[in-house]
């Protein structure tokens, strides 16, 4: 392979470039200054190339420099590297270097410390480059960086297949492996763990970001067009990080280490980072052509970006800080947009995981500390609490602080950390500074003693050094930080794509303060250097027909028909899904290319070029085949404006959107309401604004130029013919009826005579229906023609009988379902509408996102019918697994709850994502109990309605309804009103679970709710009063409660008993702590004195299931803080069920002496 000569960055012609001046100060996009671009360099920074001692000339003084650190690299990472594929091996301490050779029962090899290794030679490289006399060593220490970054991408090529198995089903079993042979590159399991956890989403994104900033540096690391293709299936494979969990970069899943994969923030920033850097990248560099381009799915990119920014500054749900975040907000990744958060989170790292010798990894990791079993993989459940304040603390902690120091121009801190590191390093056995893993407590005896003064007891580090032992992955970091140290290179250096550089947009409304500089050599769509100050949207309306137009013409509306847009065409979205599929098909391989994945709005906000053709395509919320929710005009107007809004605040591409508005004559058959809420939203439009978004909207030809293209190439090399489908905008006239008298033709079934049919008109259904012969139920579809609930209850049974093949003189069972669907929604029947979809099993497109969203903030999901099963959701799922979920719980209960509650997840997940304080002290969100509190405020409207009517609500009422009970005030309601609001909502005080945990320190036999139980061992052992996994204990324990009333007033109770425990901190209960015996004994005692005082006495008696009922509805009405509230009651039951047992009540002479209070 020839080595470039030339290392500037592409178009940049040899008269603009000028050598590094050591008056220069500040960083730079490129590796030198460019006259006539003086602003690529931010002035703000303070490095300077003087304290860095960059100079023109090769000085003695600097080769002699690069000749040490030659050295270095010639002793402590070459010998380790396999002859054939370049690849490093892990342990280095069995490897003899005996004539530079590997012994062959040592050569397992981790991908992520190839990587690292790569980056430290090729900073090497890079140093050299700026030096006259090199030697030849530029060119042989680039080329054994590729030659690595290749061996890791032959072994990853050598289970394509595992690629596939992925886009499919992301799971550990399908991931690609981490280690290999590093000698023949196959997958190769660690010694001592019989099953590895090889899912681990960062090191494959940090390979595509590795291998765009080598390319960019000049140097060639793809070769050929199916190595192209593995990498943009390696997108695929990375595109959906927002959703899957893994097991994190440090190999254990969430922190009790018990084989559980989680969601990683560290995980979601290298994926992100590594996006951004690739799309519209040329693999091949400046010798490729557009086969080589690399393209990346808008959206995907965009919501890991969304769930990054929710996760932190929590690294996941079980880790509160972890220091393998500072790879994420610093080098090599640079992926945090706004600074407010990349302080937060950096400064929750020093709070929580800061020490004397490095950084914690995260709390309670118990890798490598002396109380650790080592002979086997987990840990048990509450094992992780004996390694609080005795976890090892990691150099590579200060390493990385360093590093993104010396990037930010922050000298004062790179200084303290310099001395730092020099302090904790050691020799190896040719007296060069060598990076220690992780320092430990070297004694058991002095575990309390560290517990009790922390950072005090001296520790001893891990044995680096020592016979060759070198930490590969530490070591490289540690070697680049010493090359900035000693100003052999520029931070830029490391950076050619100028990632690390902060600019963007002032604008209060701007999400993000950073956007990922653009290479010179991109093309197609990229990630753009700033955000338009002034950035629109650009909307086109076209109308279906040329009636239509002249329709919105008497308002005033200016729109287009598909004919006049030319030359441009109009596709749908699942048209611009199949031009994809073709990209990065490789039959050679078995990679199928890009999955059939939904384009959301960035992505259909571009004009494609398309074999020749210009091409935009309309948004799903146009789609016609959607969810039903398009089908309400109404909640199509909200969907536009969130649309617009969407795409304008998540903008950060060159160019403009361009938002092709399809409006069809269907639209304008609803109502007088509807069809006027539609024109509302056009006139915004022609007024210039949306939503408070700048709009403009005009003819499609004039916005063309100003747009976002994207020119799919690709279709050119694929081996089949792609032929291109523009949308249909025929206009189809729907039936106002579906099974009549007039249409009762003879059906498919000859054995069923028709002369039989009733011709009376059926209004209810049998109640021996399901013992009916299909052909029976055919014959009362015809006679309940002027029931269209009854219809589609009978389409239901026939469903359910033969199937959705089953032909009608409609067509099949599924077409007649489908075709009820559209003529209910013509007719505002609601009700009928989703009774049809759940028998459907539909599924709203972006269901599997929305509830990433809502998990991302620290919440929890239930799916199921109130009162009956519920399936808690607690990590991400696939669409397949949550359409699964969800008709499991529902279908059989309900048809139309199946899709409802589809229905209030999506909308939970936008209002979540809008109005978080809504949502506050509810943490887990329970959709049926939702529904449950939204069917009681609109039945209570009016005597007259059932719950049938409630479902005729159209999707807009419901998504209206949904947003006002979120913000209802429960002060202005009653006392009962006001608990079962709460109690619905899943709603608890402030620091409820922190109080929860106070009592449980104090009741040693725990806390029991039915026949619910909460140990306090090994509850207190396992876990801490902030852990997310406590609070999921105890609502686990409260889901058992089924009444929401009954649910707030648990809640009262266990606030009283904190507060009791709190202002009488010698009370220590000695007896499992039953609430509801508490809560029953308060009841018994109100229902007692108030029978007593109305005079009739026998009226009291709890044994009696009907009086209890009635002291119970009564009891609810009570209000807490009055007098004779259900405050006094309950503190009376505390003290009768708890204090009335044996208690530890410590006198002022002793501490264990036990008493009874009466």
């Amino acid at each position: 392979m020839e080595s470039p000569v030339d290392y500037r960055p592409r178009n940049m012609s040899t008269s603009t470039v000028r050598n590094f001046d050591s008056t220069s100060k500040s960083f730079g996009t490129a590796l030198l200054l460019a006259e006539d671009n003086p602003d690529t360099f931010d002035s703000e920074s303070n490095w300077s190339f003087e304290s860095a001692k960059c100079h023109e000339s090769s000085t003695p003084s600097k080769l002699k420099l690069l000749s040490k650190y030659y050295q270095i690299v010639k002793k402590q990472f070459l010998p380790y590297q396999s002859q054939t594929l370049g690849l490093f091996v892990m342990d280095t301490a069995k490897v003899p270097k005996l004539n530079g050779r590997i012994k062959k029962d040592v050569h397992v090899s981790h991908m992520r410390e190839n990587i690292y290794c790569a980056q430290a030679l090729w900073a090497l490289g890079r140093a050299y480059r700026l030096v006259d006399n090199d030697g030849g060593r530029t060119h042989e220490l680039d080329n054994t960086a590729v030659k690595c970054l290749r061996g890791v991408l032959f072994c990853w090529m050598r289970q394509h297949e595992k690629v596939e198995q992925f886009k499919a089903s992301p799971c550990a079993d399908n991931s690609l492996n981490l280690t290999f042979d590093s000698l023949t590159g196959e997958a190769k399991e660690v010694s001592e763990y019989a099953k590895y956890p090889h899912l681990q989403l960062e090191v494959q994104s940090l390979f595509i970001l590795t291998i765009v900033q080598v390319t960019s540096s000049g140097l060639q690391v793809i070769w050929t067009t199916d190595e192209v293709n593995f990498v943009q299936n390696l997108v695929y494979y990375i595109e959906r990080s927002y959703r899957v969990s893994d097991f994190g970069m440090w190999e254990r899943g969430t922190k009790y280490n018990i084989g559980e994969p989680e969601l990683h923030a560290s995980s979601l920033a290298m994926a992100k980072a590594a996006l951004e850097s690739v799309n519209g990248f040329n693999l091949f560099g400046d010798k490729g052509t557009s086969a080589h381009i690399i393209y990346v799915d808008l959206d995907a990119h965009n919501r890991n970006l969304t769930t990054l920014e929710t996760l932190l500054p929590r690294e996941s749900s079980s880790k509160n800080a972890d220091f393998s975040l500072l790879f994420g907000l610093g080098y090599p990744a640079f992926a945090l947009n706004t600074q407010k958060l990349r302080d937060a989170t950096k400064a929750k790292i020093l709070k929580k995981l800061n020490g004397s010798y490095g950084l914690k990894r995260f709390l309670r990791d118990g890798y490598g500390c002396l109380n650790e079993d080592t002979s086997r993989r987990y840990y048990h459940q509450s094992e992780i609490q004996k390694f609080d304040g005795v976890e090892c603390q990691w150099p590579l902690g200060f390493v990385l602080l360093y590093i993104n120091a010396v990037f930010a121009g922050d000298t004062q801190e790179a200084e303290k950390y310099s001395e730092m590191i020099e302090q904790l390093t050691v020799m190896d056995n040719d007296h060069d500074d060598v990076l220690p893993m992780y320092y430990y407590v070297r004694d058991e005896d002095d575990f309390d003693l560290e517990r009790k003064n922390p950072n005090q007891v001296p520790r001893e580090h891990s044995g680096e050094g020592r016979d060759g032992k070198i930490w590969l992955l530490g070591q490289s970091l540690f070697f680049i930080s010493r090359l900035l140290a000693e100003g052999l290179i520029h931070p830029s250096q490391l950076d050619p794509l100028g990632r690390h550089h902060t600019r963007g947009s002032k604008s209060k409304n701007s999400r993000s303060e950073y956007v990922p500089l653009v290479h010179p050599s991109r093309r197609y769509s990229e990630f753009q250097v700033t955000r338009p100050k002034e950035l629109c949207v650009q909307v086109c309306i076209i109308s279906q027909s040329v009636r239509l137009q002249s329709l919105l013409a008497t308002y005033g509306i200016p729109s287009q028909t598909p004919n006049q847009i030319e030359p441009v065409e109009i596709c749908s979205p699942s048209e611009l899904v199949r031009a994809y599929s073709f990209l990065a098909t490789n039959e050679a391989l078995g990679l199928s290319g890009r999955p059939e994945r939904p384009m959301g709005g960035l992505s259909t906000s571009k004009v494609y070029k398309i074999k020749g053709k210009t091409v935009v395509s309309y948004p799903l919320v146009f789609q016609q085949s959607n969810f039903y929710m398009a089908l309400d005009a109404t909640m199509l107007v909200e969907d536009i404006r969130e649309l617009i809004r969407f795409v304008w605040s998540s903008w950060f591409v060159a160019g403009r959107p361009l938002i092709a508005c399809i409006l069809r004559e269907d639209l304008f058959n609803n109502d007088r309401s509807a069809v006027g809420e539609v024109i509302q939203l056009l006139n915004t439009f022609k007024r210039g604004h949306c939503a408070g978004v700048p709009v403009k909207l005009g003819r499609m030809q004039t916005f063309l130029s100003a747009s976002c293209w994207e020119s799919l190439d690709f279709l050119a090399y694929t081996s089949s013919e792609f032929k291109f489908k523009p949308a249909d905008f025929s206009v189809v006239n729907y039936e106002r009826e579906l099974f009549t008298d007039n249409n009762m033709n003879a059906t498919a079934h000859e054995e069923y005579d028709t002369s039989k049919r009733r011709r009376s008109s059926v209004r209810e259904l049998p109640t021996d229906i399901d013992y009916y012969q299909s052909g029976a139920v055919l014959d009362l579809l015809y006679a309940s023609s002027d029931s269209m609930q009854l219809q589609s209850k009978l389409l239901c049974k026939l469903l359910q009988k033969e199937g959705p093949d089953y032909i009608t003189s409609k067509g099949t069972i599924k077409e007649c379902l489908d075709l009820m669907v559209h003529i209910a929604a013509s007719q505002n029947r609601w009700g009928v509408v989703r009774q049809c979809s759940g028998m459907l099993r539909s599924t709203v497109d972006s269901l599997a996102p929305a509830l990433t969203y809502i998990l991302v903030f620290g919440k929890f999901v239930t799916i199921g019918v109130f009162g009956h099963r519920e399936e808690l959701i607690e990590k991400t799922l696939s669409p397949d697994q949550l359409h699964r979920i969800i008709f499991d719980c529902c279908l059989e209960i309900d048809p139309r709850e199946a899709v409802l509650q589809q229905e209030v997840l999506i909308n939970v997940s936008k209002m979540i994502m809008n109005s978080p304080d809504l949502f506050n002290g509810m943490l887990k969100i329970r959709i049926g109990w939702i529904i449950q509190l939204m069917k009681g405020e609109y039945l209570k409207g009016d005597e007259g309605l059932t719950t049938n009517d409630f479902y005729e609500m159209s999707p807009r009422k419901m998504k209206e309804m949904l947003k006002t009970i979120m913000a209802i005030d429960v002060s202005q309601r009653g006392i009962a009103e006001q608990r079962r609001i709460d109690g619905c909502l899943n709603r608890n005080p402030f620091k409820f679970y922190d109080k929860v945990w106070a009592i449980l320190e104090r009741c040693p036999e725990g806390i029991q709710l039915s026949k619910f139980k909460i140990p306090q061992e090994p509850t207190v052992s396992a876990m801490t009063d902030y852990d997310l996994k406590f609070a999921m204990l105890v609502e686990d324990m409260l889901s058992g409660v089924r009444n929401p009333l009954y649910r707030q007033l648990l809640i009262e109770l266990l606030m009283i008993t904190q507060t009791i425990f709190e202002r009488n901190p010698e009370f220590k209960c000695m007896q499992v702590l039953d609430l509801d015996k508490m809560m029953a004994s308060a009841v018994d005692t109100f229902a007692r004195e108030h029978a007593e005082q109305e005079g009739y006495p026998e009226s009291y008696s709890m044994k009696n299931e009907k009086l209890m009922t009635r002291w119970f509805e009564i009891f609810y009405n009570l209000a807490p803080q009055v007098r004779n509230g259900t405050v006094k009651y309950m503190v009376g039951a505390i003290m009768h069920v708890v204090l009335n047992a044996e208690l530890n009540v410590p006198s002022r002479d002793s501490q264990d002496v036990p008493c009874h209070i009466q």
